[in-house]
């Protein structure tokens, strides 16, 4: 497919990043934080002061931070020095409950404005924060809220009693809840449950920030594996640098800009590019409470006059499959850069902005465990549809092969596959797995960081995504780990095993399907299917749960027993079956219904 030639001359706005070799030659990490201001009588560098107080400090007080829009029509305006007080307000309340430095904050909740002031506050009161996806399960939030330690829970009366009420027996550290909205008395009376409104209730709107030092632990974002519990990745404060520098260089945020990404804050697109990054920026950051809808976003497009749009790739296949028509008659004409992440963006799509809106979707790589933006395709680059795009000024990128001795091997020659790998450290490099030290360190060889990505660059410096090197599966731009689907189905009485694979999806790009082996005195059937697609619904909610599910006799497996998902999709999927000299037992078809 053809290059999307750009000529930065012609753009209104010129780009911030004009020259990316030239710029890439001479970036500094340590230039770039002079753009930061740190905390008063220097006590260090705390995310929520640079976000949210810096800006106050420096005059734009009054500039609208939050535009929030609800889902039944109702909007919000939060201004920087609004958000500055109310954040504050939170931070003390914190501390009226007890919770000092260092003590975790889990968010569950969509996308209402008490989000954005509970993140923000408790990384005022140097509390660690963890958002959660309001579309999980309650097991997925009883797991991270275990792993996490989760001290408080900030959540709303119908997600605490569907999803959280239940479990508050397997978490004895949770000693708080948090509800935003209307409280019965029934809920009111828990021990420990607390009205948002009555907690922030005659707070004071000034806080002193402590000591924050860049290495001080401010977020902990889970991330899917292929084997046993979810991640948590470590992050700190010192990331906000990171995170000004990707806003402006690879998402091009200008000072007057009008920010919009899609993503939810309960993924970590959502968190460093829905709240910290455009905040940072200073920019205008529309918050959208409704789920995807063609007519209503492209509404807000419209008139919120977004001029920086970040999406994902689902949301573009599914407004590419209505077509064009409508956008018809709508001015989008403050609209001057799209960018997507979450899962590769097919060329197809990227050549589709050109028609639908008259430039590219831009897309970008990163993963929870780096924290930012890491390859990007920028406003003034020329766009290679397909390509991730060129590595951000500052990090140094690299395609790899392991070798048997557990070296590596910089691969030079451009056009060859091998895994990528990024040069350690970086401001938002994640510090560390929350209580597995010995999985972090196996993710860096040689002062390299192994992302578990495979790609290959070609002969002008684009990377190209080819694969991932494990079974995590990819859908709508989340991160799902199989086994915690495995261990959801394997608690039905029915299920003997259970292995779990993507299978390719032209909207989610994967979608989880999964192959069970019954116990004696179980059949395959319809309705047994049904019952374990409802099943896994309920545990995992719908965004983790298996679209599908087919019946075997038995799974393949090594000889040391484990499940071999490799096999199951390549026979899946008609691809070549590779070495088999593990196999201990195959599979054969059961009945199916």
């Amino acid at each position: 497919m053809e290059t999307i030639r750009k000529s930065p001359e012609s753009q209104a706005i010129q780009p911030n990043l004009r020259d990316h070799t030239e710029v890439s030659a001479s970036f500094t990490w340590e230039v770039a934080a002079r753009d930061l201001d740190g905390l008063p009588e220097g006590r260090g560098l705390n995310i929520a002061h640079e976000a949210v107080d810096r800006h106050v400090k420096h005059g734009r007080g009054e500039r609208v931070a939050i535009r929030w829009l609800g889902k039944r029509g109702d909007r919000r305006d939060l201004s920087y020095a609004t958000l500055a007080q109310e954040t504050s307000r939170f931070a003390h309340a914190l501390e009226k409950l007890g919770l000092v430095p260092g003590e975790r904050v889990f968010v569950l909740m969509g996308r209402l404005p008490e989000l954005y002031v509970a993140v923000l506050g408790a990384l005022k009161a140097r509390c660690v924060v963890t958002p959660l996806f309001p579309a999980f399960g309650p097991e997925p939030i009883a797991t991270r809220a275990e792993m996490g330690d989760a001290r408080v829970l900030v959540t709303t009366p119908e997600l605490y009693r569907r999803k959280v009420q239940a479990l508050r027996g397997r978490l004895p550290g949770l000693r708080h809840v948090i509800l935003v909205g209307e409280v019965d008395e029934t809920l009111a009376a828990e021990p420990g449950v607390h009205r948002w409104s009555t907690l922030m209730d005659g707070m004071p709107t000034q806080y002193a920030i402590g000591p924050t030092t860049p290495e001080t632990m401010s977020l902990l974002h889970f991330t899917s594996g292929t084997t046993g519990r979810p991640k948590g990745a470590v992050h700190v404060h010192g990331a906000v640098l990171a995170h000004l520098v990707t806003g402006r260089y690879a998402l091009d945020l200008h000072d007057e800009d009008v920010f919009w990404c899609t993503a939810d804050p309960g993924w970590v697109t959502g968190t460093s590019y829905g709240i910290i990054a455009p905040l940072v920026c200073g920019v205008t950051n529309v918050v959208v409470e409704a789920e995807f809808d063609p007519a209503t976003w492209y509404g807000v497009l419209e008139t919120e006059r977004v001029s920086v749009w970040y999406t994902a790739p689902t949301a573009i296949r599914m407004m590419m499959k209505l077509g064009t028509e409508p956008l018809q008659g709508r001015d989008l004409s403050a609209l001057r850069f799209m960018a997507s992440v979450g899962e590769p963006l097919n060329p197809e799509a990227v050549v589709w902005g050109v028609k639908a809106f008259g430039m590219p979707f831009h897309d970008n790589w990163w993963q929870s465990e780096t924290g930012g933006i890491m390859v990007s395709n920028y406003a003034a680059m020329d766009v290679k549809p397909g390509s991730m795009g060129k590595p951000l000024p500052g990090i140094t990128a690299a395609v790899v092969r392991r070798e048997t001795d557990g070296t590596l091997t910089v691969i030079a020659e451009p056009d060859v596959d091998g895994e990528l790998a990024l040069r350690a450290p970086w401001p938002s490099m994640m510090r560390g797995y929350l209580h597995e030290d010995e999985r972090y360190r196996k993710c860096f060889v040689d002062g390299w960081y192994l992302t578990g990505d495979l790609v290959r660059c070609d002969a002008d410096g684009y990377y190209w995504f080819v694969g991932r090197a494990d079974d995590v599966i990819k859908s709508a731009g989340h991160l799902i780990g199989p086994f915690e689907v495995e261990s959801a189905l394997m608690e039905h009485p029915a299920v003997a095993e259970a292995g779990v694979i993507g299978v390719p999806d032209p909207m989610a790009g994967e979608v989880v399907k999964a192959f069970v082996a019954l116990k004696p005195g179980y059949e395959a059937s319809e309705v047994l299917s049904r019952e374990l697609l409802g099943h896994a619904r309920q545990r995992l909610g719908a965004a983790v749960a298996p679209k599908s599910i087919e019946f075997k006799a038995n799974l393949p497996k090594t000889r040391s027993g484990k499940i071999m998902r490799r096999l199951l999709k390549a026979r899946e999927l008609g691809l070549p079956e590779g070495d088999l000299s593990t196999l201990e037992s195959d599979e054969t078809p059961a009945r199916q219904p």
